[in-house]
Order: structure tokens, then C-alpha cells, then sequence
């Protein structure tokens, strides 16, 4: 994105869940460009500082169980950052009990979906204002989400009454993910905003590891290290995506794994479960 040949103009890209993992990779080589500011937010003290120390950016600490916390967190970037080209929602987990946040949410499906569609809100003039894009991290887990659209009304809530399947849940809040792609792309694409959806591939992080099911075994086993791809492999995506050009790099509203457009579940496609889902988000974060 340039004003002019002569005058290329530096992009904002904010990047959560930067403290470890994909994040860290992702921060670490969108700065290696030389041609972005990048904004590391993460829930860790220590290691966002760290991260952000070693690349020079400013550090942004919020904990996602918390919507305060993310409110706070987009007042303090929209008062330091009078311009955001790109949001990279990338943080989130799989946790292995059923437990409810302060809000009164399950926590799965908070962090993953229902923070990061906060955030975005609440930063949206900024992303309208720059032509921006919103880079969110889903995962091929949501083929196995069974959502349907009358449980989209109250998932995460008090009325959701669905036993409590740690990787179940997992699927629901990266179908969550696609499905606010989508959304985000047919409400805001007209007036300039582009979105994206990433699969990383199953990557050797701390991710799931507290997880007692065969998925979080995997993860901490030796097995797991060896067949997992490293982090900075599964920040490719996110790199080039918050890295390009949307409209001439990457086309809007799409859902990417290992470089390419990849196919979804059916239910990612569903324009309705879109919808309702975007409305039942809005009215918990209102």
C-alpha cells in the first residue's frame, strides 16, 4: 500500500496471541520485512515483553477469559495508533474442562471467537479508515463442529446445554472463526475491508497442552514434536496475509491452508448460521 511510488506508507499490522507459538513467529518475520510497525499483544507478561523487546514493537497485555480486558485493550490501541492496516486475531486454545469465565461464557468459545470478534469491532474505524484486513487463525478441527443454526443462538451461554467435548468445542470456535470471515467480508468488503481465515497446519507449540484427551497427548509427545510443523511453518499463512494486498495478493472472505484457498465444511458456507451467529456475538458483547 503506497500514497505515492516515492512515499510507500508503513503498515500497522497488530497481531494477538503473539507471545508464543505462531504469534511469535508471525511478529518475528512480519518485522524482519522492515516495512511494518508491528503491535504485539499477548496474555503472558514475560514472554510478550520478550517477544516485543526483540523486535522493537510495543507491547500489549489483555487475557481474552476477560472481555474488560479486551475492551481496555482496543481503547489503548486506537489511542496509540491513529492508523491499523491489519488485525491478525490469532489467539486462542483448546481447553480440556468445561470451566465459565467472569462474563459468564465458556471459555473456549470466548477466547476463540468471541474475544477476537470483539476486538475487531471495537477497532473497526480504524481498519474501515486504512482499507484494512482482518486475518483471523482457524484450524481444520471444524469439520468437526456438528453447529447448527438454533444452537448458534446460545453457543458458549448458559442456554448452550450440549455435554461439554473439549475438541467438539474447539471445532465449534474455529467453524466460529470461518464463519465470522464471511460475515465481517459481506457486511464491510463494500466499504473497503478485507478478511481471511488460516488453517496453520498442527504445529509443535505449547498449544492443547494441558488437554488430559488422546489430542493433548499428542501434542506433548515425542511423536507429536517429530510429524508437527514448527512454528514459523505455520506462520506462513499469516505472514503473507497480513503481509499482501488484498484484492491484487489474496481475494477477500476466504478460508487459506498451506498457501492455497482450501475447501470448507458445509457449514461454513451457511450464509444463515453466519448471521446468526454474528447477532447472538453481538448481543454478548453488547
Amino acid at each position: 500500500m503506497t500514497d505515492d511510488a516515492q512515499h510507500p506508507v508503513r503498515r500497522t499490522i497488530v497481531v494477538t496471541g503473539a507471545s508464543d507459538g505462531i504469534g511469535a513467529a508471525a511478529v518475528r518475520a512480519l518485522a524482519a520485512e522492515g516495512r511494518h510497525d508491528v503491535v504485539v499483544v499477548g496474555r503472558d507478561p514475560d514472554r510478550t515483553h520478550q517477544v516485543a523487546d526483540a523486535i522493537g514493537a510495543p507491547a500489549y497485555l489483555a487475557d481474552f477469559t476477560h472481555l474488560d480486558q479486551v475492551r481496555d485493550l482496543a481503547d489503548r490501541l486506537n489511542a496509540a495508533h491513529p492508523r491499523i492496516d491489519v488485525l491478525v486475531n490469532n489467539a486462542g486454545g483448546l481447553f480440556p474442562e468445561h470451566v465459565v469465565t467472569a462474563d459468564g461464557l465458556e471459555t473456549t468459545f470466548q477466547v476463540d471467537h468471541l474475544a477476537p470478534f470483539l476486538l475487531t469491532r471495537l477497532l473497526l474505524d480504524r481498519l474501515l479508515a486504512a482499507g484494512g484486513a482482518v486475518v483471523t487463525t482457524s484450524s481444520a478441527a471444524h469439520h468437526r463442529s456438528s453447529l447448527t443454526v438454533d444452537r448458534a443462538g446460545v453457543l458458549g451461554g448458559p442456554a448452550d446445554t450440549l455435554r461439554y467435548v473439549p475438541f467438539r468445542a474447539y471445532g465449534d470456535a474455529k467453524l466460529a472463526n470461518i464463519l465470522f470471515t464471511r460475515e465481517l467480508h459481506r457486511r464491510y468488503h463494500r466499504e473497503g475491508l478485507a478478511s481471511a481465515a488460516v488453517h496453520p497446519g498442527g504445529v509443535a507449540t505449547s498449544f492443547a497442552g494441558t488437554s488430559r484427551d488422546l489430542f493433548g497427548w499428542f501434542y506433548r509427545s515425542s511423536l507429536g514434536k517429530r510429524v508437527l510443523r514448527t512454528p514459523e511453518d505455520g506462520a506462513r499463512d499469516l505472514v503473507r496475509l497480513a503481509a499482501g494486498r488484498p484484492g491484487v495478493d489474496w481475494p477477500s472472505g476466504q478460508y487459506w491452508a498451506s498457501g492455497r484457498i482450501a475447501r470448507v465444511g458445509r457449514r461454513a458456507d451457511d450464509p444463515e448460521l453466519a448471521r446468526v451467529l454474528w447477532e447472538h456475538s453481538e448481543q454478548l458483547v453488547a
